[in-house]
Order: structure tokens, then sequence, then C-alpha cells
């Protein structure tokens, strides 16, 4: 294998300095066409690469990126991560990414973790158990150090940052219009979610607020915390509750509903309409195809990855912190039934 060469050791074959030798490879216009062409051409036989560290100390950036979600296996994360990596990648930037799998206690050892490795900054989606505890002092830390960061979808108002969210609220309240416009009136949430989680609170909010519209509407509730009973309780509930419709809150329980709508006997929309958050794969080849909130997590990932850099690039003290919002989609497919009326009541 060839020894991985450095710059002094280029700058010794050239017989040049080694100033002369950096600025050669920046195509510095002080340095002449044919010394530039001579350094060029040693350092691709060499395949010479700059230290990386090198570069960072003396810039006082390592044009990497720390990204902390809580669940990979979850699609909307997963699609969120790529655009992170896609928009992250184009303008030179890096990411290490940390898994919480939900877990409080991880995500405090991940941020000092990447903190410590003197990532230039964060993009975050706070996980389920930090949400329930509300213990935030992890982030309140680099707020206090002024460590440049963005919250996506799982936010929290308390720390002072830029933050990437959907319309959770209105995308529940266009869902459970569907259902009633399209006849539902025994209507249901189901989720995994815990109601401290700030995408669960608000996307309930949604739900209640158009099923008050309407005195024939009524509304029953399932929360499911463990995830290791979810078809027990997803069946259970199904044969205790007279229903016509199901809004999953998250993707999963809208799944685990259109299975055990099956086993029950009950048939998928003629009994049951049903729609579920995320557009994943569970809902593109569940049978029939699920009716789905799209939150476009990847433009999403890619937006939060655009504040951020954008924030890194620019250090101005009159920087303020800000909150944008991604628009969801209702992708509408065979778990219901069309519409009969297309207008809210007066």
């Amino acid at each position: 294998m060839r020894r991985k060469v450095t710059l002094k050791q280029l700058a010794k074959e050239l017989n040049l300095s080694i100033s002369t030798v950096s600025k050669s490879l920046k195509n510095d216009p002080e340095i002449s066409e044919k010394t530039i062409n001579r350094v060029h051409e040693l350092a691709n036989f060499y395949n010479y690469k700059p230290n990386a560290l090198a570069v960072s100390l003396k810039s006082n950036k390592t044009k990497t990126i720390g990204v902390i979600l809580p669940d990979i296996l979850n699609h909307f994360f997963a699609k969120a991560l790529y655009g992170i990596e896609q928009e992250a990648s184009k303008r030179g930037y890096k990411i290490l990414t940390c898994i919480t799998n939900e877990s409080y206690q991880k995500e405090i050892e991940y941020v000092e973790m990447l903190n410590y490795s003197s990532v230039d900054g964060f993009i975050v989606a706070l996980s389920q158990e930090t949400q329930v505890v509300n213990k935030l002092d992890h982030f309140k830390a680099l707020e206090r150090d002024r460590v440049p960061m963005v919250m996506f979808d799982r936010v929290s108002n308390e720390i002072d940052c830029d933050k990437v969210i959907v319309d959770d609220k209105i995308a529940s309240k266009n869902a459970v219009q569907y259902l009633v416009n399209s006849g539902c009136k025994r209507i249901a949430t189901i989720t995994t979610l815990s109601n401290e989680v700030s995408v669960a609170s608000l996307r309930l909010e949604g739900v209640e607020e158009v099923a008050s519209m309407y005195n024939e509407v009524t509304l029953t509730d399932l929360r499911i915390k463990d995830s290791n009973t979810i078809e027990n309780e997803i069946e259970q509930f199904l044969k205790n509750n007279t229903i016509d419709a199901v809004l999953g809150l998250d993707e999963t329980a809208a799944a685990v509903t259109i299975n055990m709508s099956h086993k029950l006997g009950y048939k998928i929309p003629e009994d049951i309409s049903v729609i579920g958050f995320t557009d994943g794969l569970l809902s593109k080849h569940s049978y029939p195809k699920l009716t789905t909130v799209s939150q476009h997590a990847e433009d999403l990932g890619a937006k939060a990855t655009q504040i951020l850099m954008d924030r890194l690039e620019n250090t101005s003290d009159s920087y303020k912190a800000s909150t944008k919002i991604v628009k969801t989609s209702l992708i509408v497919r065979d778990s219901t039934h069309k519409e009969l009326i297309s207008s809210l009541p007066d």
C-alpha cells in the first residue's frame, strides 16, 4: 500500500516551500501556472488529500454536522436523514449521525460526544422520553455556548433555536375533515406516540377541533404504550368499539389497524376507513394501499440543513431564530371512501 504523503513531503520533493505548495493546491493567483501544474501533478500521483484535522484547526471549522434522531427504523426519520445528507453534501459538509432509540439518557450522551468532537452545529429531533420528562439542560448548554442548532419535527419552545416543523394540527384537521366528508361519523384515533410528544398533541388538537363542529360525529381513542402489544390492543379495540373510521397518528398504528381489521372480517374501506401519518413503505405496500398524510420528510430534512449551513456561514450577531413550516399533503388511496362533499360547515 502506498504510504500517505504529507504537504511537507510534497514540498521537499518539488524543492518548494510548504507555503508555495499549499497556495498552488488552492490555485492561488500569486503562484505561476507552471508551478501550480507541477504541484497538482505530483499531488495527483500520490493521491494527496489535505489533513482534515489540520484544516479544521486552522479554520476553526470541521465542516461536519451532528445529527441526532430518535428512531432510524421510522420511515419518516430515514427519509429526513436522506434529505439532510444530500443537502449537506452539496455544500461540502459531512454528517455524524446518532440514534437515541427514544432514550433521554442516550440523547444527553450523544450531544456531549458530538460537541466534544467539535461538530460545527446540530440538527435534532427530540426523543420521545425527552419530551415526556421535559428535561432539556443538554440543549440549553448548547444554546448558552451559542452552538448553532436546528430542531425539526419534534421540537421544544423552551430552546431558542431555528426550528423546522410540519403543520401537524392542520394535517390532522384535513384528514378528519376528509373522513367526515366521505360519510364517516364514528371516528377513532390510534397511536403509539405519547401525548407528551409535540407532534402527537398537535395532531390530537386538530382531530378534536374538527369533530367539535359536528354534533353527529363521535370520537374514541386508543393510546398504546408498549409496542409489543400493539396488535393485541388494536384487535381488542376494534372488537369492543363501533367505529367506521380510524386516523392513525403514526404509520404503524394505521397499518396494524388494517391488518387487524382483515383478521376480524371487516372490509376496508367499506366497514372502516383508515388514514395514517407518514407516507412510508407500510402505506404503499399495505392492502388496500393506505390513504396517508405525507409530511415530505426529505424536504423537511433538506430545509433544516439549509438553515443550519446558512447560520454556520453567516456569523452576524444580529441573528434571530425562526420557525419554518413545511406543508403536508393528504395522499388519497384505497383505504378510504371518496369524498361525498368537499367543504367545511358554515
